[in-house]
């Protein structure tokens, strides 16, 4: 209960801020080029909040639906305009000033974007060190030559400092190559060398698995003793009687000598009875253990609800890395990484209208954003600016889509309009709103029902 109360008031942050930043774009270009502004509101709905300021007497709103805003302008369209504010209309504007005012609203979500990677990269966000695991047998991985304890530095000459780094880098290869990916790796002897990873971009993005774990990468983890740190409750070690501080002997007879092997087990008996020996305080005690069943998007796996934690002081000694600047260099590095997830956001796109990627397992919708925003928010605040971060910039981008009810379908009657000298006629305005609102309610929907289907047990 108290992580979805923290996902929900994360979410609420999040949208809020991206959504004032995102209105106030269209606000301050508007009072710059002269327009008359009526109302700047922070939500949809009955007002929570109002108030009245300024010589132009604007309407302050705090709504009651926090999924949204608008800034309503001094327009002929919509009612009657006093002949000495004629000149204040957005719609006697110059198609120039209007484009301008339209566009200033997801460029802000981008300049916000580059000012929270600023500021993270300035005060340092945490990671793990791009370490890779033994690869599957018979992975592009292992093909590519890759063997544990290679440390990922470099992905197509860019540098991967940390496993977050690795994805986009990945990310954006995928959707500029169909066959392989350069990369360079530290090997544990301390060289330099390059591997060639052969990659498949439309398998890679369709399906639930990670393209890293596609790939046959994994993590390095330490294996450490097969001692139970922590139980979750509800799953099948509580059901058992397994307790934090139980040390796992065997399982039907065979030896357990670490954590690894304890998962490997555990992941291979879905469902399947375990007579388990094990060690608590001084005693051996044997109970049976039956696995629940986790369904991957090939296969299934057993697991159980435990973890271990000897295993953190290890990963902070060997992977855990700060990413941090200077504040100069800060600047580089923030339009650099606003730029690179704004090439992978495009060419997933791209790739979605190829039909090279998923459209269910690409777009995500207001639940999973909320889990996202409160996990994020969980680890740290680095982690949840770096949310915030990615949000913006996606809202930027959805909102230049060339689709009526969004910035982008004005955006795209005002090119109309440069090209033809004459605006789109109010009818076919009207039909636009019409088809865009279809359009925007057909993949709300959509992305509803995708987030309950991946939060609904398998």
């Amino acid at each position: 209960m108290q992580s979805i109360l923290l996902s929900i008031v994360a979410f609420i942050i999040a949208i809020g801020i991206l959504v004032t930043i995102h209105e106030f774009g269209h606000y301050w270009v508007a009072r710059k080029m002269g327009v008359k502004v009526l109302r700047f509101s922070v939500g949809f709905g009955k007002p929570l909040w109002k108030k009245v300021a300024g010589e132009d007497a604007t309407e302050y709103v705090l709504a009651a639906i926090p999924l949204g805003g608008y800034v309503k302008m001094l327009d002929e369209r919509e009612g009657d305009v006093a002949a000495d504010e004629l000149h204040r209309a957005f719609n006697r504007k110059s198609v120039w000033a209007r484009i301008a005012i339209v566009l200033a609203g997801p460029l802000a979500n981008l300049i916000l974007a580059v000012f929270l990677y600023w500021l993270i990269f300035i005060v340092g966000i945490t990671g793990v060190a791009p370490i890779v695991g033994t690869p599957l047998a018979n992975s592009a991985a292992a093909e590519a030559g890759f063997v544990e304890g290679d440390q990922i530095t470099h992905i197509a000459g860019r540098a991967t400092p940390t496993w977050d780094t690795v994805y986009v880098a990945m990310l954006e290869g995928i959707v500029d190559s169909d066959d392989s990916l350069d990369i360079t790796v530290s090997t544990e002897g301390g060289a330099s060398e390059k591997r060639q990873l052969a990659i498949d971009s439309r398998e890679l993005l369709s399906g639930k698995v990670d393209i890293v774990y596609k790939l046959g990468l994994q993590r390095w983890w330490p294996d450490v003793d097969p001692v139970i740190g922590g139980i979750v409750p509800g799953g099948a070690a509580e059901a058992a009687g397994l307790l934090a501080g139980d040390r796992i002997l065997s399982s039907d007879g065979q030896a357990i000598a670490s954590w690894g092997e304890w998962v490997k087990v555990i992941r291979a008996s879905p469902e399947k009875p375990l007579q388990i020996l094990l060690q608590r305080d001084s005693r051996e005690i044997a109970i049976e253990l039956t696995p629940g069943v986790k369904e991957l998007e090939t296969t299934s796996i057993g697991f159980i609800g435990a973890r271990e934690t000897q295993s953190q002081k290890v990963i902070d000694e060997k992977l855990r890395t700060v990413e941090r600047y200077s504040p100069g260099i800060a600047v580089g590095k923030a339009f650099q990484r606003t730029g690179d997830m704004i090439s992978v956001s495009l060419g997933m796109i791209g790739k979605l209208f190829t039909g090279e990627a998923s459209l269910k397992n690409t777009v995500s919708g207001p639940i999973s954003i909320a889990q996202f925003a409160g996990q994020s928010v969980s680890v740290g605040i680095d982690h949840y600016l770096n949310f915030l971060a990615l949000v913006s910039i996606s809202l930027g981008i959805f909102n230049l889509f060339p689709v009526p009810m969004l910035d982008g379908g004005h955006l795209l009657y005002y090119a109309v309009e440069v090209l033809t000298g004459k605006p789109v006629s109010e009818k076919i305005q009207l039909v636009g709103q019409q088809l865009g609102l279809l359009l925007l309610a057909g993949l709300m929907t959509f992305v509803f029902y995708q987030d309950i289907l991946r939060i609904l047990p398998s």
